[in-house]
């Protein structure tokens, strides 16, 4: 038997004005909201009292809101203080928690405890492990609250999420929480609680992104048009600054997305991964694969084109060829068919690298360029492209630098013809770009993590990363709820003589 079921069948058979007593009894609630509920009404009557005006509109609405959250707060903690027994007997006298017993203590121990709107007093009974001095304490009724380093769920909920905002810095979270809750904290409590939040979720991420991408498979499913809706995968690098034993070095993170396309092509929706700098990036790889792998195996519709859209990079290209194109559908065993995209972007720059070797820049060249640009995206384009760009170099007599700058880009797009078939993407519904992901960049890290002046140490950093994916997927609440279920499946217990008592007690009320 829980505590928590224990609280309830014990205020049940408690007389009526006797529980949530302290050391001394506490008011009915009425009582306790009271003089808040008469600083309100004279506020009003205030307000009424002399004459309207926009500055005494805004003062009016800004001190209303302070008294509401005065009265939430004085209700909090009515509520919460009610929740225990006041009396010793009526509480167990040991509990067991991970499998270790613990005696009650005689008194109360107050706590300041954050929520919402405010501050508050919590008095609860504490359980000592041992009868030793300095053995742990347990706090049940801080247990079932779920409090973290003194905060309630709610606010917890509240930090992190503003810790994953966009353009949010420590300072900006801090005031944030002066200004709207009323909570003075320092740099240390934040980062625990971030960090805890940001650990306790993490096992959450898959399954909530995997069912976020199910919804838009099945959205695309239905939708009209005439190409099969589309799964695109894609991931990219971005530099990122980072505090090393006191020296400030750069390094390459990466982030991961899977894009959801419908029949007429259109962009439904995007779930995002992040991670620190790694070598050979094989957290990421994992992570996407994971991912992958579970919208498949949950996928009961018919198979979507599948796409991988990303540029050339080292990472990028190994992904592809030791995993993507080895990949077996999880539930049939079959090889999957995958159409690998290489961003027309980072081709057209080769398209300009080329015509500046041949022409040396100016209009000619910016001509070319653009015409082969065009080109590109015709039927057999890349080899046209590759024919015109072969048949300049020779009439032009090209050498030294301009020639190796020309040969560098001419093979990049040679060796990658197969991914450069844009006229069938097109045919086929296939995003021609990795935008979506070029733009994951911008928005998981340079809007959070590369603000001005911004290191970071990899530990930091990852925590804040794994909240703000969640934040962009669109998966926060459904992940936030998951944790606090599984937090509360951790129970403090009363031993079996308890049981048998409430067991008495639930037959005496006809429980």
């Amino acid at each position: 038997m829980s505590y928590s079921m224990y609280l309830c069948l014990s205020l049940a058979t408690l007389p009526a004005g006797t529980a949530g007593e302290a050391a001394e009894p506490a008011p009915d609630l009425n009582d306790a909201l009271q003089p808040v509920l008469d600083g309100i009404r004279r506020l009003v009557q205030a307000f009424r009292n002399h004459p309207v005006s926009p500055a005494a509109a805004a003062r009016f609405e800004n001190e209303l809101q302070q008294g509401l959250r005065q009265l939430g707060r004085v209700t909090a903690q009515w509520t919460y203080n009610a929740l225990e027994p006041a009396t010793v007997p009526d509480l167990p006298q040991r509990v067991q928690y991970e499998g270790s017993p613990f005696r009650r203590l005689a008194q109360k121990t107050p706590q300041e405890v954050s929520t919402l709107f405010g501050p508050i007093t919590l008095h609860r009974r504490g359980y000592r492990a041992a009868p030793a001095v300095g053995a742990p304490v347990l706090f049940p009724l801080g247990r079932e609250l779920g409090l973290v380093q003194g905060a309630t769920p709610a606010v917890v909920e509240r930090v992190a999420r503003y810790q994953a905002e966009g353009g949010a810095t420590q300072r900006q979270t801090l005031a944030r929480l002066r200004r709207e809750h009323g909570l003075s904290w320092g740099v240390k409590r934040l980062r625990q609680v971030t960090a805890f939040v940001a650990a306790a979720v993490e096992e959450h991420r898959p399954g909530a992104q995997a069912e976020q991408v199910l919804r838009w498979l099945a959205q695309a499913q239905a939708a009209r048009g005439r190409h099969r809706p589309v799964l695109a995968v894609g991931r990219d690098g971005i530099t990122l600054g980072l505090q090393i034993k006191g020296f400030a070095i750069h390094e390459v993170a990466t982030t991961g997305t899977l894009t959801v396309y419908d029949r007429r092509g259109r962009r439904l929706g995007t779930v995002y991964l992040a991670y620190t700098p790694e070598s050979g990036q094989a957290t990421m790889s994992a992570q996407l694969t994971q991912l992958l792998t579970e919208v498949l195996r949950r996928w009961e519709g018919p198979l979507p084109r599948l796409c991988y859209v990303t540029d050339a990079g080292d990472n990028e290209t190994t992904y592809y060829r030791k995993v993507l194109r080895r990949l077996r559908h999880p539930r049939t065993g079959r090889r999957l068919a995958w159409v690998w995209v290489l961003d027309y972007y980072h081709a057209a720059e080769r398209l300009g690298t080329m015509a500046e070797a041949l022409f040396g820049g100016g209009r000619l060249g910016w001509a070319w360029a653009r015409k082969m640009e065009k080109l590109l995206l015709k039927p057999a384009g890349v080899r046209r492209v590759l024919h015109s760009a072969a048949a300049l170099r020779w009439r032009r007599q090209l050498r030294g630098q301009r020639l190796a700058k020309f040969r560098r880009a001419y093979n990049y797009l040679r060796d990658r013809r197969q991914c450069l078939r844009y006229a069938v993407y097109r045919q086929q519904g296939v995003p021609l770009g990795s935008g979506v992901t070029e733009a994951a960049c911008k928005t998981v890290f340079t809007q959070r993590l590369k603000l001005s002046g911004m290191r970071w140490k990899k530990a930091g950093a990852q925590t804040i990363l794994t909240l703000r994916v969640l934040l962009l997927s669109g998966v926060w609440d459904v992940v936030y709820e998951r944790m606090l279920l599984r937090s509360g499946e951790t129970e403090v217990r009363t031993p079996g003589t308890l049981d048998r008592f409430a067991a008495e007690k639930r037959r005496k009320i006809g429980a």
